[in-house]
């Protein structure tokens, strides 16, 4: 009888033990876990600012290398009478030069027994409300340059024989012909065999005429 009571509280002991495990596994499975924090995601470094890159200057001109102080900058505009006249560049190349000799071949200039070759690049309006030409039916040049020498001051225009046959040529400039309301843009050379002392532009057109001082004389610079 004793050993009964015995294996009969062993069993309910057991029992017992089995139902609080089970209470325990199930209270673990309810519990939410603690959710695990995602790592932050790396700031991305700002971009460097780019410095703005600096315009290389557009190269007008080489009077200072003859010792021209220039009194206004290029481009330069004359106008008489409606003929608009900007000279946009201007260069001026030892006859003998490469550069002098590489424009001389490409186009057809002939530059013997001159001292300068001068190549510049134009702009010519015409706002007269006629024609204004230079050619076969009006030979008179429109605008002119001069540099100063008493004797050989004035450069005159360089025939580009390779060019002749073309009218209004933007490459090398002979014969031209503006209706009115007209722009042309081009280049065109000069020779030139004097001394270098100043510079002028002058326009004519229908017995009209104008002039600036680009680079002015001596006696009259202020």
């Amino acid at each position: 009888m004793k050993k009964r009571i015995i294996e009969a509280t062993m069993a309910t002991t057991m029992l017992l033990g089995a139902v609080l495990g089970q209470g325990v596994v199930a209270n673990a499975e309810a519990v939410t876990p603690v959710a695990t924090a995602k790592p932050t995601a790396a700031v991305k470094p700002t971009a460097s600012v780019k410095p703005t890159a600096t315009p290389v200057p557009i190269m007008r001109d080489n009077l200072s290398k003859f010792g021209l102080k220039k009194e206004v900058d290029l481009p330069v505009t004359v106008t008489a009478d409606g003929l608009s006249y900007t000279l946009e560049k201007i260069m001026i190349y030892d006859a003998k030069s490469v550069d002098a000799q590489t424009l001389a071949k490409q186009y057809g200039y002939n530059l013997k027994d001159s001292k300068y070759f001068i190549w510049t690049k134009i702009t010519v309006e015409n706002m007269s409300g006629n024609i204004v030409q230079q050619n076969i039916k009006d030979l008179k040049d429109k605008w002119r340059l001069n540099f100063g020498d008493l004797s050989k001051g004035e450069a005159y225009t360089s025939m580009p024989d390779k060019m002749l046959d073309i009218k209004n040529s933007k490459q090398a400039l002979w014969d031209w012909s503006l209706k009115s309301s007209e722009k042309l843009s081009s280049y065109q050379g000069y020779c030139y065999s004097g001394d270098i002392n100043y510079f002028k532009i002058r326009v004519d057109n229908k017995s009209n005429s104008a002039s600036k001082y680009i680079v002015a004389p001596k006696e009259i610079k202020q």
